[in-house]
């Protein structure tokens, strides 16, 4: 045992030893700009009878081990969100094709436990359901499987859904089963497990992205998550959950409890970096929290959800996913994003809001400038940074989140995008109907 952990730690090391990218951005970025967009990449966009968004819900996000679902494991997350999803839609569940998870770290796969939770909330067995797992992508990755299944005409109707509980299934409980000696020997592979703090340090050197910069996107981003939840914004997307209590009593969580009221670039200043103490910029604040939560999205053909007479929430025009260095997964969306754009025809000024995942403020700051983006577009009601990032379920809850703030402002074009472990982006573009 001793072996297997020495090889280990000496991984880490060459890891944590790696320097920052230097001209593998601009490389990426000269590779990216040539190639062009997949066969077919816009066929959402063209078809006649395109897939929509007909319902879109989620849990309340909490923080992991400390907040309001530490003690509640995901099939009930799960399963309080997929019952939700037919009771407001009003639909037979019958008459589902598929549904699709998304799931990060629950022991295999998350097969059984959101099995289960699909019959606890009152789906028959006869729907059948498959897990996902693109990382923290997950949950965008369940809702594009289930819309190119509608596309191709395996089904009319299905439920695209994401679930994480972080309390329960801890990051880096589980090491990957590779051969150390080997990845070790080859630096491309080797990088996908550099921690993604680290990554996160990468990119802020690489393109430099300040300290000062990223906590004053942290601050703005509890500031517009705390404006919004007092404002009663995310009401219309939240779903409440019955938890049980240590001594046996119900309680009712219906709200986000990773916000912090009052945070300041000055107070959170003061925090260390934690994973470059010297000379380092990425610390608890300005990162993402760990965070438990589930969110599903009723996904059909518009025919199948006009006959049925449910509404029509927005129409998705393009789904993109690409690859980018793992030493610098963070720069994910500023690829996919276009490329999803470029698929349906839109460009970035024809965006109202930009749902972009903030696993770093050091990668949303930089991809916020490469895509040239109007702030205020951004993350209107803050990100992952105050909201937290419960990995499986992070892409679904975006699409909650945006199709409730087109429903809001009457906006019409929105994008949901993020940075992949491992060296990846995916980003998905929405357009509400017009009437």
């Amino acid at each position: 045992q001793q072996q297997p952990r020495k090889r280990m730690e000496r991984l880490r090391g060459q890891l944590l030893a790696a320097p920052a990218p230097g001209a593998a951005p601009p490389a990426v970025a000269a590779q990216q700009a040539a190639r062009p967009p997949p066969a077919g990449a816009n066929a959402f966009a063209a078809s006649d009878d395109p897939i929509v968004v007909v319902c879109a819900l989620r849990t309340p996000v909490c923080r992991a081990r400390r907040g309001g679902f530490a003690k509640t494991t995901p099939e009930h997350l799960l399963a309080t969100v997929l019952r939700a999803t037919v009771q407001k839609s009003g639909i037979d569940p019958a008459e589902l094709g598929d549904i699709v998870v998304g799931n990060v770290l629950s022991p295999g796969g998350g097969a059984a436990m959101a099995r289960i939770a699909q019959l606890l909330a009152g789906i028959p067995h006869t729907v059948p359901l498959s897990m996902v797992n693109r990382q923290c992508s997950s949950g965008l990755q369940a809702f594009a499987s289930v819309a190119a299944a509608i596309q191709s005409g395996l089904y009319d109707m299905g439920i695209a859904a994401g679930v994480e509980s972080m309390s329960v299934d801890q990051m880096g409980a589980v090491k990957p089963s590779v051969d150390y000696e080997v990845v070790a020997a080859s630096r491309a592979a080797r990088e996908c497990l550099i921690p993604m703090g680290v990554t996160s340090e990468n990119v802020a050197a690489a393109y430099g992205v300040t300290r000062e910069e990223q906590d004053a996107f942290a601050a703005e981003s509890h500031l517009k998550a705390h404006r919004a939840q007092e404002q009663g914004l995310f009401d219309a997307e939240i779903v409440p959950v019955e938890v049980k209590g240590e001594d046996g009593s119900v309680k009712v969580v219906s709200a986000d409890d990773g916000i912090r009221p009052g945070t300041t670039a000055a107070s959170l200043a003061k925090l260390k970096p934690v994973f470059k103490p010297q000379g380092g910029s990425t610390t608890a604040g300005n990162a993402s929290q760990m965070s438990d939560g589930a969110a599903a999205v009723l996904v059909a053909r518009r025919s199948k959800a006009r006959a049925l007479g449910l509404p029509i929430l927005a129409r998705l025009e393009a789904y993109a996913v690409v690859g980018v260095p793992p030493a610098i997964m963070g720069v994910g969306p500023a690829f996919a994003v276009p490329a999803a754009l470029e698929a349906c025809g839109k460009r970035v000024d024809d965006v109202d809001v930009f749902e972009i995942n903030e696993a770093f403020a050091s990668q949303a700051v930089h991809c916020a400038k490469a895509l040239k983006l109007d702030v205020a577009k951004l993350n209107p009601k803050g990100g992952a940074i105050a909201l937290g990032h419960p990995l499986g379920c992070t892409g679904a809850r975006q699409i909650a989140t945006l199709v409730s703030e087109l429903q809001r402002t009457g906006a019409k074009v929105g994008v949901v995008s993020m940075c992949i472990g491992t060296g990846m982006g995916a980003a998905a573009v929405f357009e509400k109907p017009a009437c």
